[in-house]
This record gives structure tokens, C-alpha cells and sequence, in this order.
């Protein structure tokens, strides 16, 4: 028997109102049935929305220190719980046990830095125009945050949003992506034992239309933040910019690897294949091109494809693995027709493109680490993102030329360049249309207390991550005392 799972709404485990209900499965084995889970709707984000509302009235009230504690605590509760968690999340993910012990770390250094930041919500207070009168700032919560996740980090990403809006005193309706409903279960079980108010966080499990988009649209959330397509956060873009309501947009992202003739080829080789094929392709920061300066091109593309064919396939849990299964079928099929694309493009395909069926393989929804050369920035897989283990190589002739190229697209989250001249790195700090630059290390792995997000189409101008990620959540108010007895009148000439 299958275990069944609940939304948890003001304060209580209890199934979907309309008793609808959803299967999820294990990427990796489609016979494993993880759990059966309510589809929700509008009446159940209603009675969220409502619940944490309500707990927002007193929640608000505890300082901002005493939340930070709280926040310590659920560190440390997922300190003891980090291997269950991990082990579930490959198990409802895919990606290998040693990723979803990261994406668990990320979450655990997440909680205790909200607990250092309580202690840190720093408010100028400056000199005031008038005598006898003082003039400050402070912070305050906004109220009620909905939180939309993705499935690719299914601990990390939540936490990124929820530990920071609790902290700033928000209450949190939290819709976790329904391919991974099971972690964001845990993740609230965690947040309630490790002392959150029950009504401050509200649980509720779902599809993008059916709570994602009501979530979104209700009068009485006050702020939203999404992890997911540059497409989808337009859309919501449009729908909380009719309230005026505050959204933070964290979306895709099309990254670049550069590698220059004077890199260190063996650290450039690791970096590409961590980059492109770490969690199966599925990041927003993934190294999706690689642009290689053509004295060391040719090198450089054999290396990759010598250490990519020896990259094991299987299910994460298992020792040995290097690359899981994609998310779902529906995701495979969007990255064979990208590979399709390429070929007919005219890129050259040099390993890859193919459904992995091998013995267990065939359980699940496995697709062979693939390889591009001969791409030219103007083609589709060099400038939409494929979401996958897909990466295309792009010859360049100089520096300036490979800076061109990797801004040479919509998105702007994450970028690396392999250099041993110090003035090339400085320049692609400067010049680099990105979030994140990189400097001898791949596009990928993102620090808890330094912020994150991108330009152009990958974001809406916001920061997760460190100190940015309560600016998101919190507002300013502006504050004078004037204890001079008198009229004291600001913005007056009064010379």
C-alpha cells in the first residue's frame, strides 16, 4: 500500500477539499510508487491563504531574534535527519545521493544564516534637516509570502525562500513542485518540530494551474517568489503586476563556460562535466555551452568526450552512479526533440542522443549524456535552454570574440572562465552579461550567504541568497521623533 500524504493547512494534516489526488513516482523506476498526494485547488489555497493570515498577527510580533533561534533549531534538526532526506530526494528526484546531500547542506547553512541574520536586520538611522528631532529606519514583515518551487532543488530552493520570509516574520503558504511533493513534505514536518507557529506555514500540494496560479492571484498574499521557466514568470509577472504586489523571479538560464588557450585543460575538463552533466543537466546554472578558443579546441572536445563516455548512468542511490534519470517523460521528450533540432541545425553530434534502455535503465527516464560541436551561437540549442544533460561546443577565435558569444543570448544567470591571465579574468568580470561569474571553476555551485540570480530574462532584478534574500521579504519604514515642542516644518525654505 502506497503511503498517503496531506497539505497541512491552519495548523492540521487534512486531504484536498475535493478529495482529488495525484501519484508520484521514482524517476529512476516507475514500478516505485512513492506516494499518493492531494491534488489541490482554489478552496485549499483560500484556507491557507486565510490560515496564514491569521498567524501573520502574531507571528510578526516575535522578534526577529527569538525567529532566528527557531531557525538555528531546524539547522539542527536537519543535521540528524540529513540522510533520510537525501535518500528520499534521490529516490523522488533522481540525482545522485551525493548532489541531494549538497542540496541538503544548502538548506542546513541556509538555516543557520537566517539565525545570524536575525540578529542583523541593520536600518540606517541618520542625522535629521530639523534640531531636536531624530530620524531612522526599520524593517518590517509584509505579511503573507507565496512560495513557488521547482523540482530540480527540492530542499535547497525552498529554504532559500522560506527560512528568510519566516525570519523577516512573514507566514508562508508554500507550493512545492508536484514532482517532489514528498521533500517539501518533509521540509515543513521539519519546520513544525523545529517550532515554527502551526498557521505560519501552510503546506499545499498541487499543479501550477490548480494552486500555483490562484496562489498568485489572491487579494491577500503580499508577496510572491518563483523558481522556474523565463516563460511561466512572465506570466505571473503580468498577474501580480495588475495587484501591484510584490514578486521576486528567479528563472532559466543558458550559461557559458569559456576556455582559453592558456587554461588549465584538466581543471577545464572537470569544470564541463560537473557544469554539464551534474544533476543530469536539470539547473538553472547549468554549463549548457562550452566556448573554446580554437588553438585548444580540438584537445579540449577529446578530453570531454573521453571522460563523458565513462560516465555511469543509474539510479542515484546506488554506488558508482555519476548521472540519474530526467524528472519526468515529459522532460525527455523535450530534450530529444532539442537534440533533433541540433542535428538538423547541422551541429555535429558526438556521443549521446538517445533514450538510456539498458537493463534497469529502461524503468526509467534516463537519456545519454550528449555532445555538440560545430555550433554556431545562432542556433536553437546554443540559445534556448534545453534543461538536460545536453552541451554544445562553440569555436572561438579570441577573448573578445568568446565574450560576445556568451552574452550572445536572453539570459544572464551564471558564466566561468578558464584563464591563467589575470587581466582576461578581470575583464570578464566587467564584461560578462551575468549574476554570477566564475573565474577557473564551473557555472555552477552557489554559496548560502552570497546572492543569486541573473539579468536579462533570467530574473526580475532580485537576489536569493545572503543578505539580498531578506531584502525580498521585508519592508522599509521611514521613522521621526521631533522632540522639540514646536511646529518643526520639513521641506520649508527657510532661509
Amino acid at each position: 500500500m502506497a503511503k498517503k500524504y496531506q497539505n497541512f493547512i491552519n495548523g492540521r494534516w487534512c486531504d484536498a477539499i475535493d478529495g482529488e489526488t495525484f501519484e508520484n513516482r521514482n524517476p529512476a523506476d516507475r514500478d516505485d510508487l512513492i506516494g499518493i498526494f492531494p491534488k489541490s485547488n482554489k478552496k485549499d489555497v483560500d484556507e491557507a491563504v486565510k490560515a496564514a493570515r491569521e498567524a501573520f498577527k502574531e507571528w510578526r510580533l516575535v522578534p526577529a531574534p527569538q525567529r532566528g533561534q527557531i531557525m538555528k533549531k531546524i539547522g539542527d534538526l536537519m543535521v540528524q535527519r540529513k540522510e533520510q532526506i537525501a535518500r528520499e530526494m534521490t529516490r523522488e528526484m533522481g540525482k545522485v545521493f551525493t548532489e541531494t546531500m549538497g542540496d541538503t547542506q544548502e538548506g542546513i547553512d541556509t538555516a543557520y544564516y537566517a539565525d545570524g541574520e536575525s540578529r542583523r536586520f541593520f536600518a540606517p538611522s541618520v542625522p535629521s534637516e530639523l534640531p531636536n528631532k531624530v530620524a531612522m529606519t526599520t524593517r518590517q514583515p509584509m505579511g503573507v509570502a507565496g512560495v513557488i518551487c521547482p523540482w530540480n532543488f527540492p530542499m535547497a530552493i525552498p529554504t532559500w525562500k522560506i527560512f528568510p520570509a519566516l525570519t523577516c516574520g512573514n507566514a508562508v503558504v508554500f507550493k512545492p513542485a508536484s514532482d517532489v511533493p514528498a521533500t517539501g513534505t518533509a521540509l515543513v514536518e521539519i519546520l513544525l518540530d523545529g517550532g515554527v507557529p502551526p498557521k505560519a506555514i501552510n503546506l499545499v500540494h498541487g499543479t501550477g494551474s490548480t494552486v500555483g496560479s490562484p496562489l498568485v492571484e489572491h487579494p491577500d498574499v503580499d508577496v510572491i517568489s518563483f523558481t522556474g521557466s523565463s516563460v511561466v514568470g512572465r506570466k505571473i509577472a503580468e498577474a501580480c503586476g495588475r495587484d501591484l504586489k510584490r514578486i521576486s523571479l528567479e528563472l532559466g538560464g543558458k550559461n557559458g563556460q569559456i576556455v582559453m588557450d592558456d587554461a588549465n585543460l584538466e581543471l577545464a575538463i572537470d569544470g564541463a562535466l560537473w557544469g554539464a552533466f551534474g544533476t543530469t543537466g536539470q539547473r538553472c546554472t547549468a554549463t549548457s555551452r562550452l566556448i573554446v578558443q580554437e588553438d585548444v579546441h580540438d584537445q579540449f572536445v577529446d578530453m570531454l568526450l573521453e571522460r563523458t563516455k565513462k560516465l555511469k548512468l543509474g539510479y542515484g542511490n546506488n554506488e558508482g552512479v555519476d548521472v540519474g534519470p530526467v524528472i519526468n517523460e515529459g522532460q525527455r521528450k523535450i530534450i530529444h526533440n532539442y537534440v533533433q533540432i541540433g542535428q538538423k541545425e547541422g551541429a555535429r553530434m558526438l556521443c549521446g542522443g538517445q533514450y538510456a534502455t539498458d537493463g534497469d535503465l529502461a524503468k526509467g527516464y534516463f537519456y545519454k549524456p550528449t555532445i555538440f560541436t560545430d555550433v554556431t551561437s545562432e542556433m536553437c540549442i546554443a540559445q534556448e535552454e534545453i534543461f538536460g544533460p545536453v552541451v554544445v561546443v562553440i569555436k572561438v577565435k579570441s577573448f573578445d570574440e568568446a565574450i560576445s558569444v556568451l552574452n550572445d543570448t536572453a539570459y544572464g544567470l551564471s558564466s566561468s572562465v578558464y584563464t591563467n591571465d589575470v587581466n582576461r579574468a578581470f575583464r570578464a568580470m566587467r564584461d560578462i552579461e551575468a549574476g554570477i561569474t566564475y573565474i577557473n571553476g564551473p557555472t555552477i555551485g552557489a554559496e548560502a550567504h552570497l546572492p543569486f540570480g541573473g539579468v536579462k530574462d533570467t530574473g526580475n532584478g532580485h537576489r536569493e541568497g545572503g543578505w539580498t534574500a531578506y531584502e525580498i521579504f521585508s519592508e522599509w519604514k521611514t521613522l521621526y521623533v521631533d522632540f522639540s515642542g514646536k511646529l518643526q516644518r520639513a521641506q520649508i525654505d527657510n532661509q
